[in-house]
């Protein structure tokens, strides 16, 4: 397993070992003492499956607020996704900064997403799927997006039409949002 840095410290890729012969391939997706090796004690408790129609698709961007936010691993096990994390944490050296990551089922690479961090995706085929594990119950009320073409993180999606839920077209601004997130205190 290849565990490496983005552009913003707390989110990473990670790169499972897959290993094929003329028979198909193996992989192992989540092994605690492997992440734990770097670093990642994270306890997921839940597992999450999105599949997605049509390409253009666009889901977030997306958080819980504390005391029930999560941190999320997430892999695309069909097509392909970009896959986005945006750093709300008030205070941090890299707020409002963001990294996209293409995931694919070919690639098979996964992205670490710590708690203070906004997360959505645009699919880049038809019938995408994403799994994701979180180490938090979803809580509605808890629950929170933000536009995902917010001027002010301008985030290239690298397309001009999406398709978006009627949540996310009612999505507020960053500064209009209610994060409670503060850098250090999560």
């Amino acid at each position: 397993m290849k565990v490496t840095k983005t552009d913003i410290e707390d989110v990473l890729l990670i790169e499972p070992d897959c290993y094929g012969d003329h028979r198909g391939w193996f992989m192992e997706t989540y092994n605690a003492d492997k992440l734990n090796a770097h670093g990642i004690n994270t306890v997921f408790i839940q597992d999450n499956h999105s599949m997605s129609a049509v390409k253009g698709t666009l889901r977030g961007l997306h958080f819980q607020n504390n005391p029930m936010a999560q941190t999320k691993l997430v892999r695309c096990t069909k097509g392909a996704v970009l896959d986005v994390a945006v750093d709300i944490r008030k205070g941090s050296p890299t707020y409002k900064k963001w990294v996209a990551v293409e995931l694919t089922e070919e690639n098979k690479h996964q992205l670490f997403i710590p708690k203070g961090f906004a997360h959505g995706f645009v699919t880049l085929t038809d019938h995408a799927e994403i799994q994701y594990k979180v180490d938090q119950f979803y809580s509605k009320e808890h629950d929170r997006s933000i536009r995902f073409d917010d001027e002010s993180l301008s985030i290239d999606w690298l397309t001009e039409e999406v398709i978006l839920s009627e949540k996310d077209q009612k999505s507020p601004l960053l500064i209009d949002s209610d994060a409670n997130f503060i850098y250090g205190e999560i």
